[in-house]
């Protein structure tokens, strides 16, 4: 099976072909580019594509990272792979941005691993992952502090750019760094992709925080009536 997967969740546009068939990478690129995912995805994926030596009909399944993360950058991934796979006939499937920076490493390290990133207004998105990949703390958005704490108690190692504030807060984390990524590895969204159900996992973005603009109900107007 071939599985394409895609992350506008950070600064990076990563795209990925994964073949289950001895577990490969057959391409893949992540240039960091900032903003401008829309217009710049479409190339990086047919330039992936050439270089994997796969046409795009090949492709049975489409990844994509649903957050949390840039919020534009999301919507373009997720819209973008939705509809290439409703145009391919294939499922689409969203990865979470925490899970796939986690997952792989504590299934190589053996221990529970945190993911953390900057969330920004003194805030941080936390995910916690046991050794096999099971999930010990949902995500969700807390302080810093709070990340910290719950560290400490947890004894995980520490993946993400947050790190080094958790390390700043309680010095006793500074040993637990094992990465300050701001994404996952484009090729961990491809393979957890490949083993995920499409149908417990949506490609819908995933916030971990309300939105900003919300009805203010208290002032709505009473209709007109006849």
């Amino acid at each position: 099976m071939l599985t394409l997967a895609i992350d506008c969740s950070a600064i990076h546009c990563a795209v990925a072909v994964h073949a289950s068939d001895g577990d490969r990478i057959l391409a893949e690129q992540s240039p960091a580019i900032g903003r401008g995912h829309a217009e710049q995805l479409p190339g990086i994926l047919q330039s992936v594509l050439n270089a994997a030596d796969v046409d795009l009909s090949a492709i049975e399944r489409v990844g994509v990272t649903v957050g949390p993360g840039s919020f534009a950058g999301i919507r373009v991934g997720v819209a973008f792979a939705r509809g290439l796979a409703l145009a391919l006939g294939v499922p689409a499937i969203g990865v979470g941005s925490l899970e796939a920076m986690a997952i792989p490493e504590a299934l190589v390290h053996g221990r529970p691993v945190m993911a953390v990133l900057d969330a920004r207004r003194d805030r941080v998105w936390t995910l916690i992952v046991a050794p096999d990949s099971g999930v010990l703390d949902a995500g969700r958005e807390i302080t810093p502090e709070a990340a910290a704490r719950l560290a400490a108690e947890t004894g995980c190692d520490i993946l993400g750019s947050s790190g080094a504030l958790l390390a700043a807060i309680d010095p006793g984390l500074a040993e637990r760094q094992i990465g300050d990524r701001v994404a996952p590895d484009i090729a961990a969204v491809a393979r957890l992709a490949a083993g995920l159900d499409p149908a417990t996992n949506p490609a819908e973005p995933r916030y971990l925080r309300e939105a900003d603009a919300k009805p203010q109900t208290g002032f709505a107007l009473p209709h007109a009536t006849a």
